[in-house]
């Protein structure tokens, strides 16, 4: 039975291996619910059969997008190993003890910047910024940063997955799996 997660395993792990500047970051893309399209870049945190995660401020254009649409598209694509992956399906939101052991791991310097920014809203500028990570440095010295309750996770789980890899005079192979109850479809499109 194809099994394009663990395709994907191998392929994250080639790129690591080959070093590849940031093989974990993916381009996210959401919709508002009339269709209104972004994308950005995201770490994808961890990865196994029910998904792909990452993190971010729920008050993000992201977050509110997954709010209203709970649909998702991401992309990777190593340059490396010339190969990219497209995935696509469903997000949901990942459970308290899996965003709580993640805000845990991460550096101090970073749970204090994500306490400090409201992150996607505009700001006056950057000093004022600046100025509120110093006093949370302040007021949270010698003391546990507390994850905010916007921050949170979000998994996709896919229901689509491309793994295409480059071929000479453009005639790139290109392999589509498609989610069925529990199993996977695999399919070749043309390049």
């Amino acid at each position: 039975m194809p099994d394009p997660i663990s395709r994907f395993a191998r392929l994250f792990a080639e790129a690591k291996r080959r070093r590849e500047l940031h093989a974990e970051a993916m381009v996210v893309a959401t919709s508002t619910p009339n269709g209104r399209a972004s994308a950005r870049v995201v770490l994808l945190k961890q990865f196994d059969h029910r998904g792909f995660l990452f993190f971010t401020d729920a008050r993000s254009r992201k977050g509110e997008d997954l709010r209203t649409n709970a649909y998702a598209a991401a992309v990777f694509y190593w340059h490396q190993t010339e190969k990219q992956v497209r995935i696509a399906g469903r997000v949901e939101r990942a459970s308290d003890d899996e965003i709580e052991a993640y805000w845990k791991g991460r550096p101090r310097a970073s749970r204090i910047a994500a306490l400090a920014s409201r992150q996607s809203a505009e700001i006056v500028s950057r000093r004022e910024l600046l100025a509120r990570v110093q006093r949370l440095r302040r007021t949270f010295r010698g003391r546990p940063v507390p994850r905010p309750g916007v921050w949170v996770g979000f998994r996709i789980v896919a229901d689509r997955i491309e793994i295409w890899s480059r071929r000479l005079h453009r005639l790139h192979h290109r392999e589509l799996f498609v989610r069925r109850g529990d199993r996977w479809e695999q399919r070749l499109l043309q390049p």
